[in-house]
């Protein structure tokens, strides 16, 4: 999977939202709000091919959680960027 071109992390009032940059991506019913780890595989993933696998190897590297929980709550994480639209 990937990150659809267009989107882009800005920070705003303290969180990290996920906003399109070419009007074709703007849909103002729904905002995609990050948090700080989710943020940080957004920006690890940006631009590059990755699996489910990928992302839960960048959360063992990065906090002190478990393996199952990590893909757990990734799994949880791409379902709510699917369903946002910004996954190709």
């Amino acid at each position: 999977m990937r990150i659809k071109e267009g989107f882009t992390i800005r920070p705003l009032c303290g969180e990290h939202i996920v906003v399109g940059e070419g009007l074709s991506q703007v849909n103002f019913n729904k905002m995609l709000s990050l948090n700080d780890s989710a943020a940080y595989l957004w920006e690890q993933a940006s631009g590059k091919d990755f699996t489910c696998e990928d992302l839960v190897a960048l959360l063992l590297d990065r906090y002190e959680v478990s393996a199952e929980q990590a893909m757990e709550d990734v799994k949880k994480m791409v379902a709510i960027w699917q369903e946002h639209g910004v996954l190709e």
